[in-house]
């Protein structure tokens, strides 16, 4: 049985934009994928600190991976499939995502430095961004900064490839934004299926 990590940053929870595209995406994912939904606004995470740093530093030190505090780690580790469903904020997306993947960031558990550089330990094939953009941005604009982050943390991490599918629009007056998230919704749910095969 294969393991789909949902990690959940859809802040407006139930009428959430990006909710509706995960929801599409799930609706459609076969291949036998058992689904943990995590959501992240319901979750005790805090940015790291001196303190938290100090005994996160420690606890690797004495090879205690095991330690709940890197539960979030070894779950994105171990899943083979993560999807991140966030909506487009101030460039990119809600600090509390950030938040996650400062916490998931652990050596020994997602990630190990060596001698050729870092080398990704995450098992997953796939690593996907679902989100909901208020403006139009065309892949590469300076404008937004999610899309090229997570590329960068597919490659951190070590999965194989990273998607996104965007709705663009939907605050933009006159544009058909509803058109938009449908339209993105079927994009959603074919990348789905295209992963069940």
């Amino acid at each position: 049985m294969k393991t789909a990590l949902f990690v959940d940053c859809c802040i407006r929870g139930e009428v959430s934009r990006s909710r509706k595209l995960a929801e599409e995406f799930f609706a459609k994912l076969g291949g036998g994928y058992t689904v943990k939904h995590l959501e992240l606004p319901r979750e005790e995470l805090s940015p790291l600190t001196q303190e938290s740093l100090d005994e996160r530093d420690a606890l690797l030190a004495a090879g205690e991976t095991g330690h709940p505090r890197f539960r979030y780690a070894r779950e994105i580790a171990q899943a083979d499939l993560v999807v991140m469903a966030a909506p487009f904020w101030d460039l990119s997306f809600p600090a509390l995502l950030k938040v996650y993947i400062e916490n998931v960031s652990v050596e020994g558990i997602t990630f190990r430095s060596t001698a050729q550089g870092l080398q990704g330990l995450c098992r997953g094939t796939d690593l996907i961004l679902l989100t909901t953009r208020g403006g139009i941005y065309a892949d590469g604009s300076d404008w937004e900064q999610g899309v090229p982050y997570l590329r960068a943390i597919q490659r951190f991490f070590g999965f194989d490839r990273f998607s996104f599918v965007a709705a663009d629009g939907l605050d933009v007056q006159g544009f058909d934004g509803e058109g938009a998230l449908r339209d993105a919704c079927r994009r959603a749910g074919e990348l789905a299926q295209s992963l069940s095969n």
